[in-house]
């Protein structure tokens, strides 16, 4: 099997070397590495348009295949990999190991679930994967745990029935996104499970300075807000030591809203208004 890992920490952050050298042990493993030269978390599914981006060929611990660095964002890494750098197209895409969690609503900001669903749009299989801390993060956990989830893997690519019933052109591009939690808070792992995405909004906090010559500035920062959450979110149950396993899909469509619109909203009055211009 050929795997592409990526990251937005960084090419030699120690999440994905832990997860590189866990993986490239296997000698039915093919593993090669396109990340950023530096941090970018937090860059969403970004993409560089306005500039270059520069790749340079490095060497990482372990056996790994081949390995570059990039200028460019996560997303820009995944997709120059898998349309340039590599030789045939990979049977899988793992974004991490992260240094932190990515649930909920990070989801949505988060560099590396971003990487993992690039991979995705592209029609490829991904994992992104994280691991939660209270202080050192425990990557090679997190990477034992993703070796051995790696055959169950494909399980998670399947098309359901009903997405099948919906439309029958309709391809589920989905990513698995998976969080392992602290070690300092749990020695133990209580258990592997199947979650839901939660909320954990943040309590935004721009602190306003002032730079020397005298021009304000804002630097933001503050906190998650995991209260109130559902016990089958990954939220919750990170927080009470499982490792959880979420399917996560990039078509963001209201299913339901749709449905409920569809038989119940009449566009007529809009459609007449245009027609009378």
């Amino acid at each position: 099997m050929k795997i592409l890992i990526s990251n937005d920490d960084g090419i030699y952050a120690p999440g994905l070397v832990a997860l590189a050298s866990r993986l490239s042990q296997d000698p039915t493993l093919e593993i090669y590495v396109c990340a950023p030269d530096r941090q970018r978390s937090a860059t969403g599914h970004s993409l560089t348009l306005h500039k270059p981006l520069r790749v340079e060929q490095v060497t990482l611990p372990g056996k790994v295949k081949k390995a570059w660095s990039t200028t460019g964002t996560p997303s820009d890494c995944v997709k120059l990999a898998i349309s340039q750098l590599l030789d045939e197209p990979p049977d899988l895409v793992i974004s991490g190991i992260n240094a932190g969690p990515n649930l909920g609503s990070d989801v949505l900001y988060s560099g590396t679930v971003a990487a993992a669903m690039e991979a995705a749009a592209a029609n490829f299989r991904s994992i992104a994967v994280s691991a939660q801390k209270s202080g050192p993060a425990n990557f090679e956990r997190a990477a034992e745990f993703i070796y051995n989830f790696l055959p169950h893997a494909e399980h998670f690519h399947v098309r359901p029935p009903s997405q099948a019933a919906l439309n029958g052109s309709l391809t589920t591009r989905r990513l698995i996104n998976i969080n392992v939690p602290a070690a300092e808070k749990h020695s133990r792992i209580k258990g592997v499970t199947l979650a839901k995405l939660g909320l954990r909004v943040y309590k935004d906090v721009f602190e306003k300075r002032h730079d020397p010559n005298g021009r304000d500035y804002y630097w933001l920062s503050g906190s998650a807000v995991e209260d109130n959450e559902d016990p089958d979110s990954d939220v919750h149950l990170v927080n009470q030591g499982y490792i959880t396993v979420t399917p996560v899909t990039f078509n963001m469509t209201d299913i339901e809203s749709l449905s409920h619109l569809q038989s119940s909203f009449d566009f007529g009055d809009l459609q007449k208004a245009l027609e009378a211009k």
